[in-house]
């Protein structure tokens, strides 16, 4: 039975966290503390999709460098004929998972943004999935990444644009806003971007808004800077205008982002029912506070140094 939260139109269910055992967000020793085999990691996600179904949520993320995220979204589908047509799934390519499933390994994705790559994953995908996604993202574009100058890449890009498949970028770092214009430069094949806002990052807000202007879907990542706008790491102050919002920290920072013009879906990065049910219960603040953001070099010096738990 469908029990539709106010906002689930508006939020999107990401994998990231569910499709394998390490992860740059904090708290996962707690909140995994039941185990993080394969089999448990299966059903963890198979369980949140639940859960976001019955709440109404129809967006879901992951991407080829999500683990398994791909493959456990997949079987959940197979176990439920008739959602597909109602969900709006985006992937990413452009990056491996090489972490063989551990929590020590020495690289956990390795990032590649080749043609030959792209060729490769999109099969992957198609094959995990049982059929296409909705939107195919090129995943974390960078100024350095080359991708935006890749004519090859770029006509097989429009190319699947022809499809019917929505082709758009993802982005990280300091120069996210700079990315999202250049990809706006461009005549073809983007349509589709995923960046990361949140209370503490917000530099790319403006290039997003021209991305929102020009029709593009905008997709909000990282709302809860990998938990560092949770109780596992949010600073006292942020705590307490939640409090004073009547949110929980987690609902504050995202309904900061569902309270943005340009944001179509943001994503909750859940790996618990309970978890779910907080980021869903987020409504846009009464206001949204300015005095705690952070210069992207540092935002992005900060996540980088996060150790995969």
């Amino acid at each position: 039975m469908r029990n539709t939260t106010p906002w689930a139109d508006r939020f999107g269910l990401g994998l990231a966290a569910v499709g394998r055992p390490a992860y740059i967000t904090l708290g996962r020793e707690q909140d995994l503390a039941a185990g993080r085999s394969v089999e448990q990691m299966q059903a963890r996600c198979h369980d949140l999709l639940d859960a976001a179904w019955d709440a109404g949520v129809r967006y879901v993320d992951v991407a080829r460098s999500y683990g398994h995220a791909e493959r456990f979204l997949g079987t959940w589908l197979a176990a439920h004929p008739g959602r597909r047509e109602q969900l709006t799934i985006g992937s990413k390519w452009g990056y491996e998972y090489v972490g063989a499933w551990t929590l020590d390994a020495a690289v956990h994705e390795r990032k590649d943004h080749s043609s030959a790559l792209f060729e490769r994953q999109w099969s992957e995908t198609l094959e995990a999935l049982g059929g296409p996604p909705d939107a195919y993202l090129v995943h974390s574009v960078t100024p350095d990444s080359g991708a935006l100058d890749d004519e090859p890449l770029l006509r097989a890009l429009a190319d699947l644009a022809g499809t019917g498949v929505r082709v758009g970028i993802s982005t990280s770092g300091p120069a996210q806003g700079a990315v999202v214009d250049r990809a706006l430069s461009l005549s073809t094949p983007f349509t589709a971007v995923q960046s990361t806002w949140n209370l503490l990052e917000r530099s790319v807000g403006p290039a997003l808004a021209r991305a929102h202007a020009a029709g593009w879907l905008v997709v909000v990542k990282e709302g809860v800077a990998n938990g560092r706008l949770t109780v596992h790491g949010a600073a006292p102050v942020l705590a307490q205008l939640a409090r004073l919002d009547g949110q929980t920290v987690d609902a504050f920072a995202l309904g900061s982002a569902l309270s943005q013009p340009f944001v179509d879906v943001v994503l909750s990065g859940a790996v618990t029912r309970e978890q779910l049910a907080q980021n869903l219960a987020a409504r846009p603040p009464a206001a949204v506070p300015d005095g705690v953001v952070e210069r992207p070099e540092e935002y992005w010096a900060t996540r980088s140094a996060l150790p995969w738990g």
